[in-house]
């Protein structure tokens, strides 16, 4: 009959005749270890062949080479050139460590990962000469922008060549249309005509600062804190001095060079952040070559524009500029020579007249109310017909610049 339930396991049982034993490896196992020996050969093979997802050595010489930039020890092998396309690494200035591997295909496969640096300080990226400041830090000085002197502290070229009317300048927007500067100087004589100014004049008014003034630095941040590119007024001899004195400092025709320089300096040293010198009165020594000369010279050689109020006609300042390579404007037009709000609203509108003649134009006034109070009714009424108003370092002309 079948099986007997009752029968205790493993009892009983029929013996299979000795022929029908079967082996200790079987057809399938057989079958399953040649079929894992396969995977393992097949992934050795991956492994060495030198396939485009493999990334290849390596070669020696520019492994010595990252060992030099590293710091940790130079590789004594010399390169060979029958080795695979390989990679090389960046320079220790880099801030990272840099791998780019050349696939057979002829990609590239670039690696970036962190490197070992000096000190503990943030990481510096030097892009090079910039134009403009971040207004976040508008109101203080770059200091590689400034150097000591007897004086005080004076503008200067950076040492990757910035200077400080390209650092301190108003960005313009470089759009191809009617552009007009206006400088409202005399800021810093008057503590109440300079919180007018800075209060009512847009940030792309330029402001000038009386040398002269006082509580300047104070002023001149809150200035750029605003937006506002600044120069600098520095006070120059009239034809009519000592009757007419602009004030303490004045270069004189009568004084020797140094002593000139001097006095510039001490001008100069009085705040900082300012893109160039604008003069303040100086009709005789503007058209005095031999006294101008050398203050042209040292105001170039400080990476700062010259700006002329225009009042001289007999003014050397663009002759002189342009032969030893100062960047340098000339005002097209006093617009508060009278102190009339209509007239100044007047002389306004002749100033847009010329812009849109020759496409730009430079106006200057000082910081009466009545100037600021008409300048700043106008602006806004010109910029609704299409007039950019833009920082007085964009509308000099600038050897440096084509």
């Amino acid at each position: 009959m079948g099986t007997d339930l009752n029968a205790p396991l493993g009892q009983n049982r029929k013996t299979p005749p000795s022929g029908s034993r079967r082996s200790g490896l079987s057809f399938g196992r057989i079958l399953l270890g040649i079929g894992f020996l396969s995977l393992v050969g097949v992934s050795v093979w991956a492994a060495l062949m030198p396939t485009g997802l493999i990334t290849p050595q390596p070669e020696p010489q520019a492994v010595a080479d990252a060992s030099r930039t590293d710091g940790k020890g130079v590789a004594d092998k010399p390169a060979d050139d029958s080795k695979a396309k390989g990679q090389k690494a960046s320079g220790a200035l880099s801030g990272a460590h840099v791998e780019e591997t050349m696939n057979n295909d002829g990609s590239i496969v670039t690696k970036f990962s962190p490197k070992q640096r000096d000190g503990d300080g943030p990481a510096i990226i030097n892009v090079g000469p910039t134009k403009g400041q971040d207004p976040r830090m508008a109101a203080f000085p770059n200091d590689d922008l400034l150097e000591d002197s007897p004086e005080g502290r004076l503008p200067i070229v950076g040492p990757d060549g910035l200077r400080p009317m390209d650092q301190y300048a108003r960005l313009s927007s470089g759009a191809r249309g009617v552009r007009i500067a206006l400088v409202v100087g005399g800021l810093g004589l008057s503590q109440t005509g300079t919180q007018n100014a800075l209060a009512q004049l847009r940030p792309e008014i330029t402001l000038g600062f009386a040398a002269t003034g006082n509580s300047l630095q104070r002023w001149m941040q809150e200035a750029r804190r605003g937006g506002h590119e600044i120069v600098l007024q520095v006070p120059f001899e009239p034809f009519d001095y000592p009757d007419n004195n602009p004030g303490p400092h004045t270069l004189r025709v009568g004084l020797d060079t140094q002593k000139n320089l001097s006095e510039l300096h001490a001008s100069m040293a009085q705040i900082t952040n300012y893109t160039g010198i604008m003069n303040f009165l100086g009709g005789r020594f503007l058209s005095d070559a031999d006294a101008l000369e050398p203050v042209m010279r040292d105001i170039g050689r400080r990476g700062l524009l010259f700006l002329d109020d225009g009042t001289s006609a007999q003014s050397l300042t663009g002759t002189l500029a342009d032969t030893i390579g100062v960047p340098h404007g000339f005002a097209d037009m006093v617009v508060d020579g009278e102190l009339d709000r209509n007239a100044i609203l007047k002389k306004l509108d002749e100033l847009e007249r010329i812009a849109r003649r020759n496409g730009s134009a430079i106006g200057v006034a000082s910081a009466f109310d009545e100037s600021v109070s008409a300048i700043a009714q106008w602006v806004d009424e010109a910029d609704s017909r299409g007039i950019e108003f833009v920082g007085v370092s964009a509308l000099v002309k600038d050897p440096q610049q084509p």
